[in-house]
């Protein structure tokens, strides 16, 4: 027994050595691979993440082994691209072979691998086509987006006003006026906020996508279509999920922050008022002659660095980048927070500072490190509406309320909570008080 004990653990020795080997080898005959930390066996580099905050584990490695590194999530290889240069050459440079979607099991669980999101090859291209020709399109019936977005607006304002100036947090609010652009655009119509119908799925999706799709007939007489039941209804779940989590979440985190710093505030009703004053509804051709406002929203969206990982990107063939070799299929993190907190780019990035988009003259600087909504083939299809939604509703909100802090202003906390995928705003409360 002694002698079998003694043969097991030899054996697990050896096979947890070829495992290591096996992980950290590279592939010779067609070029070197990016370095990395040594492996263990089945938790690959598991040790070395900091599991509440893995950007700033991967900004410690990319420190010691450069801005193109290999780790390993259990035996998944992942190559790991850090700061702006990298990013770039990859996303927008080297656009087609970098275009696939990774998989993690939190992304799969919920999208499914059949939707817009994280569907691969002709299925994508095809989905992404479709969705981005009829976001173009809606106009849907006889109303643009814009004045869907108008019209939530209004019906937003008019359910803070029924707040009476008590504090709440105003998160539900929020996701429910979002999400009611994306029912609009799909449905045709919005929905009431008490609706239950309505409520039941904000629940739903705020639970992670605990909707149960079941498959139904295939598109008649074309059994290579991409366009069938499951496809599409999938597709349509993504724009709910991607459009109303993300931007109503942008929106939390932003009247966190302005609800911190009166100042800016001030200055941004001062420009409401300049340019739109108080009697009409604000509307996108107003951007641009509000360049403070453009400013802080921008900011807005770099500081709270929501997705800091990106979603996961993957070659679509054997690539050589740089002086590497990234074999097909090989699962890669470009890492938005390396771009958006660049230091170079944006002096004191962990401060949140309007001044990072401006001139000296006080007019808009663009910059070409700003990529909350990621770059290249995969940048996300919504970025257009949710850049309408974000800046209607922080204008209408303003031109209507001051925000009134219910703790001292030293006390609140703006740095987002860092979760497995995304970074989340603290949580509040507010009065909104009417101008």
């Amino acid at each position: 027994m002694e002698l079998l004990g003694t043969t097991t653990i030899l054996l697990l020795i050896c096979i947890s050595c070829l495992l290591l080997f096996a992980t950290q080898r590279s592939t010779s005959h067609k070029g070197k691979e990016p370095p990395g930390p040594m492996t263990f066996p089945i938790v690959g580099n598991i040790l070395h993440l900091n599991p509440r905050n893995v950007p700033e584990s991967l900004k410690k490695l990319s420190e010691k082994y450069g801005p193109v590194f290999t780790i390993y999530l259990g035996p998944k290889k992942v190559v790991v691209l850090y700061g702006y240069d990298v990013v770039k050459e990859a996303l927008i440079d080297q656009a087609d072979d970098f275009s696939g979607r990774g998989t993690l099991p939190l992304i799969t669980k919920l999208f499914r691998g059949t939707g817009i999101v994280t569907s691969n090859g002709e299925t994508w291209k095809q989905l992404r086509r479709f969705a981005l020709t009829t976001l173009r399109d809606f106009g849907m019936g006889k109303k643009s987006i814009e004045e869907r977005i108008q019209e939530e607006a209004h019906f937003l304002v008019e359910r803070i006003k029924n707040t009476h100036r008590q504090p709440f947090n105003p998160g539900r609010f929020l996701l429910h006026a979002v999400s009611n652009i994306i029912c609009s655009i799909v449905f045709g119509d919005r929905f009431d906020y008490e609706d239950k119908k309505f409520l039941t799925l904000i629940d739903l999706i705020e639970e992670n996508n605990n909707l149960q799709l079941s498959v139904q007939a295939q598109e008649k007489g074309n059994s290579h279509s991409e366009f069938n039941t499951e496809t599409l209804t999938r597709t349509t779940l993504d724009l709910f999920l991607a459009g109303t989590g993300t931007t109503s979440v942008t929106l939390r985190h932003g009247f966190l922050i302005l609800h911190k710093y009166p100042e800016i505030v001030e200055k941004i009703q001062q420009e409401i008022d300049s340019v739109i004053g108080r009697d009409r509804s604000p509307r996108m051709a107003d951007r641009s002659r509000m360049p403070y406002t453009d400013a802080v929203i921008h900011e807005i969206q770099r500081y709270i660095d929501f997705i800091p990982l990106n979603v996961p990107h993957a070659v679509i063939k054997d690539t050589k980048f740089r002086d590497y070799f990234i074999p097909k299929d090989t699962m890669i993190f470009p890492m938005l927070s390396s771009v958006l907190h660049d230091s170079k780019e944006f002096p004191n990035p962990e401060k949140f500072d309007p001044g990072h988009f401006l001139n000296a003259n006080g007019t808009f600087k663009k910059s070409d490190y700003f990529m909350p909504f990621s770059a290249g083939k995969r940048i996300c299809a919504g970025e257009g509406l949710a850049r309408m939604e974000i800046f209607i509703f922080v204008t209408s909100i303003l031109q209507n309320f001051t925000l009134k802090p219910v703790v001292d202003l030293k006390d609140i906390d703006t740095t987002p909570l860092i979760s497995s995928l995304a970074s989340m705003p603290r949580h509040y409360e507010i009065s909104f008080v009417p101008r």
